[in-house]
């Protein structure tokens, strides 16, 4: 496993040098199911290269994909997870706060994951029997303390849904960020500059910090505090463990309204 977890943190390094060299490139940009949900030629040619990589080295695993039609189960075999541009918007726009990320499974349990904010070069990576760091540097678990004394990532859609509860939790912090990419954002969770984060997100999106997140005392789960299923777009919460409850309350007493 040791081998594997240095060879994910090449490839993924290496895909973020060739973005940063081809930032400003004219980009091939089509639309996927709307016109605030974009995909580069970038995008497809960063997870090609992944895949490839991952699939010439590792014959026998297999690749889950944002860009491909076909993804194989999480559940079943040796199965990588790839968002090649997290926060593609951001990508198109504003040239920075995108990511990179990649998570590996073995017959459904996480074995690493990496988030590569590819624009300030830092890597997060670990999780499973690995420990979790920020390039070189060790990262804390959480030390507890109260919503009031951090902030929330949420986007203006989520916070606007009173309904989920999202927005009252939100209220009880000292604010909220939205950085439109959950890759970066749950890597701001791990770091302790937010709190928590809330977000509508896909496998890919998700992947890497819940088995980041493990080691270090959070978790990733949906408002009523159950398992993620890894298939389709679900709400999630990345939160400190030791605050599920909490938040599962709030949520709960949202949704009987």
């Amino acid at each position: 496993m040791d081998a594997k977890y240095a060879f994910a943190q090449q490839i993924v390094k290496e895909a973020g040098a060739f973005l940063r060299q081809h930032l400003h490139d004219d980009l091939l940009i089509e639309e996927k199911t709307d016109f605030t949900d974009l995909v580069t030629h970038l995008d497809k040619q960063v997870q090609e290269e992944l895949a490839q990589q991952i699939i010439s080295r590792y014959p026998d695993d297999s690749i889950y994909g944002e860009e491909s039609e076909q993804r194989s189960s999480l559940f079943q075999g040796k199965v990588w997870v790839i968002d090649p541009i997290d926060g593609t918007t951001n990508f198109i726009v504003q040239q920075t706060d995108f990511a990179v990320l990649l998570a590996y499974f073995e017959d459904g349990v996480g074995q690493f994951g990496i988030i590569y904010d590819v624009m300030q070069d830092k890597l997060y990576h670990g999780g499973g029997s690995f420990p979790v760091y920020e390039n070189d540097h060790l990262l804390p678990s959480f030390v507890d303390k109260p919503f009031k004394a951090g902030l929330i990532g949420i986007s203006a859609g989520l916070f606007a849904q009173e309904n989920l509860g999202f927005r009252t939790i939100a209220e009880k912090s000292l604010g909220t960020r939205s950085y439109g990419s959950a890759g970066i954002s749950f890597a701001h969770v791990l770091t302790g500059r937010l709190m928590a984060h809330f977000s509508n997100a896909f496998p890919w999106d998700y992947a890497a910090a819940a088995i980041l997140g493990q080691s270090l005392g959070y978790s990733l789960i949906r408002p009523d505090g159950s398992q993620l299923a890894y298939e389709g777009r679900e709400l999630v919460i990345f939160l400190p463990t030791v605050k599920i409850d909490e938040v599962k309350g709030v949520c709960e007493s949202c949704n009987s309204l």
